[in-house]
C-alpha cells in the first residue's frame, strides 16, 4: 500500500479524531488515529437555530421522515443531548458541519436555539468532515457510501488506497462500492430505497451490458430471487446465451434518447421510462411509490397543486 502524502494524512486522521471526541453518537470505525489536531474546538454554547445554514457539501440526501418526527418528539421533551457541530462564517452566521438529522428534527420540534460546538475549518476540511460524518451513519445505503467515496477521490484528490485507509476498510471494499455507481439509474434507485440489497447489486454490476442487467433485475423483482439465486442466474446467463435476455429486456432506445432517460431518472431520483417512435412522438413516464416521492417530483417540476 502506498503511503499518502503527509499533509493529507494529518488532516484526514486529525479530523476523524475530532469527530470521535465531539460527536460521540457516531461510530468510530477508522482504526488507529493520530493525535494531531488541525482545528480548535470551543466549549458547547447555544445559538439561534435560524443562524445555522446547512452545509452545501453535505453528501446525505435521504432522510426518513418518520424517524425525524420521532426524534423531534424526543427533542421536545429532552432537548438536544448531543450538540450540533458548526463553523462560523464571515457574515456572522454558522454553517453546519455535523448533525443535520438533529438540525432538521430541531426545526420540526420548534426549537429557537440549539447547543453547538463551534469550530474553525477550511472548505476542504468541511467537506471531509461532512463525508466522514455521513459515512459513520448506520442507515447508509450502498449507493450513498459509493458516492461519498467517489467524492473523496474527486474533490480531495485521494486515491482508492487513501480512502480505504481513512475509512479503515480494505481497498477492494472501496472499489466494490464505487463500482455500484456504474449501474443503471433504475437499479441504483432500488438500492437507495432498500428494495435491492448490496449483494444483489454486486451480482448485477458484474454483468457486461445494461440490457442484461435490467433483465436480471426484473427477474429478481418478479421471482423474489435471493443473492445466491441471482448469482446462479448470472452464471447460467453466460453459459446459456442471450436469447432470454433479448426477449425480456426493454426495447432499445437510440443512444441520445437513452441518455435523456438516464438524466431524467437521475434528476428526479425515480424510475423513468421514455418511449420514442419514428414519427417523433412519444411519452415520458415517471414512477413514484409514495406521496412523499410524488411531492418531491412535483417540487422539481415547479408544479403547485392548489
Amino acid at each position: 500500500m502506498t503511503t499518502p502524502k503527509s499533509n493529507k494524512d494529518a488532516i484526514g486522521k486529525g479530523l476523524r479524531s475530532l469527530l470521535s471526541n465531539i460527536d460521540q453518537d457516531l461510530k468510530n470505525t477508522a482504526g488507529t488515529l493520530k493525535t494531531n489536531v488541525v482545528e480548535q474546538v470551543t466549549h458547547s454554547s447555544r445559538i439561534p437555530l435560524a443562524d445555522i445554514q446547512v452545509n452545501p457539501k453535505q453528501p446525505r440526501r435521504d432522510f426518513d421522515e418518520t424517524a425525524l418526527s420521532e426524534l423531534a418528539t424526543s427533542i421536545k421533551t429532552h432537548d438536544i443531548i448531543q450538540p450540533l457541530t458548526v463553523t462560523k462564517l464571515a457574515n456572522g452566521k454558522y454553517q453546519l458541519i455535523a448533525g443535520e438529522r438533529r438540525f432538521r428534527a430541531s426545526k420540526i420540534a420548534g426549537l429557537k436555539n440549539v447547543p453547538v460546538y463551534i469550530r474553525q475549518a477550511n472548505d476542504k476540511e468541511l467537506l471531509e468532515l461532512a463525508l466522514l460524518e455521513n459515512l459513520q451513519r448506520e442507515d447508509l445505503n450502498a449507493i450513498e457510501i459509493g458516492l461519498s467515496y467517489k467524492r473523496m477521490m474527486e474533490e480531495l484528490d485521494y486515491t482508492q488506497e487513501q480512502v480505504a485507509e481513512r475509512m479503515g476498510k480494505e481497498r477492494s471494499t472501496v472499489t466494490n462500492y464505487i463500482r455500484l455507481l456504474k449501474l443503471p439509474p433504475d437499479i441504483q434507485l432500488a438500492v437507495r430505497n432498500g428494495s435491492l440489497s448490496m449483494g444483489h447489486a454486486r451480482a448485477l454490476v458484474n454483468i457486461d451490458t445494461i440490457d442484461k442487467q435490467l433483465y436480471v433485475y426484473a427477474e429478481i423483482k418478479n421471482k423474489q430471487l435471493s443473492v445466491r439465486q441471482t448469482e446462479e442466474l448470472v452464471r447460467k446467463l453466460y453459459k446459456g446465451g442471450n436469447d432470454a435476455v433479448k426477449s425480456s429486456a426493454k426495447p432499445d432506445l437510440p443512444q441520445a434518447y437513452k441518455k435523456i432517460e438516464d438524466n431524467l431518472a437521475s434528476h428526479f431520483s425515480a424510475k423513468v421510462k421514455l418511449v420514442h417512435s419514428n414519427n417523433g412522438s412519444g411519452s415520458i413516464t415517471v414512477e413514484y411509490f409514495s406521496l412523499q416521492e410524488l411531492n418531491k417530483i412535483l417540487d422539481l417540476m415547479n408544479v403547485v397543486v392548489s
